[in-house]
C-alpha cells in the first residue's frame, strides 16, 4: 500500500495495525508517569506513519493528559470559546469540552444550541484549519461514555492515501494549479445545522487560507488539506470551487480510506495527526440522553506550513 512499503521497528511500544495504510493500537506505555524519551521517540514515529494512534483504557486524568499532549508542543486553549461567552466546564483551558454535559452535569437539552454546534463535528474535519495557526496533532479522551451500543464512534479518512491514488493527471493539474482554499468554522456549522444558522453569513468571519495540496513535513508524503471547513476555493468561480472541493471530498471520504474505531472504556484514548487525516463524530455522539464527556488537548502545528498563507495572529475563531 502507498507509504506502507517498509514499516518502522518499534522496540519500546506494540503496535497492532487497524487498517491496510493507515491507523494503529499501541499499548506497552506506561501513563501513570511521564512518557519517557525513547519511548515517546516510537510514539512520534508511529503517528507520523500512521496517522493515527489508539490507547486503549491509559488512566489519565486531566492533568496527566495535559502533560502528555505538551510533550507534543504548544497547546491550544478555549479562551476564544469563553471569550465569546461560553462557560467552560473543565478546570484546565487546555481541555476543550466536546461531550454533551451542560455546567450542572446534565446532558444538553433538545433546545441547546450546542447541539447544533456540535453537529458540525459531525462532518469529515481537521481541527483549527479555519485559525491563522492549524493544528498539528489532537488527544481525544473519554472521560465517560454511555451504555456499549449507543455510537459515538469516531471516523478517520487517510488523505495521504487518497491523494496517492488519485488519477496522474489530476495530481498533476492540482500541483500545477497549487490552489489555495480558505477554512470557515462558521461554514461547516451552517452546513452541518442549516436551520438554526440560517442568519450566519460566513463572509462575515475571518477564515484560514492553507494550500489544497501539501507536502506532510513529517512523512515526506504528499496530502490533500481538506475539510468540511472549506468554503471556497480561491481564483476560481463558486460553481467550479463547488465541483473541485466536491470531487476531492467525495474521492478522500471513499470506504476504502475510512477507519472507524470504537470508544471501549473510559480511559481511552485517541491521537491523530490533522495534516495527514480527516476525522468526524458519527453514530449520535452528542444526541440521546446519556452523559458522554468526551476532553480533547490540541497541539498548535509545528511544521512550516503550520500558518499556511495567513498573517501570523493570535486571533482565533470560536463559538460562544
Amino acid at each position: 500500500m502507498p507509504g506502507l512499503s517498509t514499516s518502522p521497528a518499534f522496540k519500546h511500544i506494540t503496535i497492532t495495525k487497524l487498517h491496510p495504510t493507515f491507523g494503529v493500537e499501541i499499548s506497552g506505555v506506561d501513563f501513570s508517569r511521564p512518557v519517557e524519551g525513547e519511548i515517546f521517540q516510537d510514539i512520534l514515529t508511529a503517528i507520523t506513519q500512521y496517522g493515527v494512534c489508539v490507547f486503549r483504557n491509559t488512566g489519565l486524568d486531566d492533568a496527566r493528559h495535559v502533560a502528555f499532549a505538551g510533550q507534543f508542543g504548544e497547546l491550544d486553549d478555549v479562551t476564544p470559546y469563553t471569550a465569546g461567552g461560553r462557560a467552560h466546564r473543565l478546570s484546565d483551558v487546555r481541555l476543550f469540552d466536546v461531550g454533551n454535559i451542560n455546567l450542572d452535569g446534565m446532558v444538553f437539552a433538545l433546545d441547546n444550541v450546542r447541539r447544533e454546534w456540535n453537529k458540525g463535528n459531525g462532518l469529515f474535519h481537521v481541527d483549527s484549519s479555519f485559525n491563522p495557526r492549524r493544528a498539528g496533532y489532537s488527544l481525544l479522551r473519554a472521560h465517560e461514555l454511555p451504555p456499549a451500543g449507543m455510537g459515538g464512534e469516531t471516523e478517520f479518512a487517510d488523505v495521504r492515501t487518497a491523494f496517492d491514488e488519485l488519477p496522474t493527471s489530476f495530481k498533476d493539474e492540482l500541483r500545477e494549479k497549487d490552489y489555495i482554499a480558505a477554512h470557515s468554522l462558521w461554514h461547516s456549522r451552517k452546513m452541518a445545522a442549516p436551520t438554526t444558522f440560517t442568519d450566519i453569513n460566513p463572509d462575515e468571519y475571518p477564515m484560514g487560507r492553507h494550500r489544497l495540496v501539501q507536502r506532510h513535513e513529517g512523512s515526506g508524503r504528499e496530502t490533500l488539506y481538506i475539510a468540511a471547513h472549506i468554503h471556497h476555493i480561491e481564483g476560481i468561480d463558486a460553481e467550479a470551487s463547488q465541483s473541485l472541493f466536491n470531487r476531492l471530498f467525495q474521492h478522500a471520504t471513499q470506504s476504502s480510506y475510512v477507519l472507524r474505531i470504537g470508544w471501549e472504556q473510559a480511559g481511552d484514548l485517541i491521537l491523530w495527526d490533522n495534516t495527514s487525516v480527516m476525522h468526524r463524530a458519527v453514530g449520535g455522539s452528542f444526541e440521546g440522553k446519556f452523559r458522554r464527556d468526551m476532553r480533547r488537548a490540541t497541539v498548535h502545528d509545528g511544521s512550516g506550513s503550520a500558518w499556511g498563507l495567513n498573517e501570523r495572529s493570535e486571533v482565533r475563531q470560536g463559538l460562544p
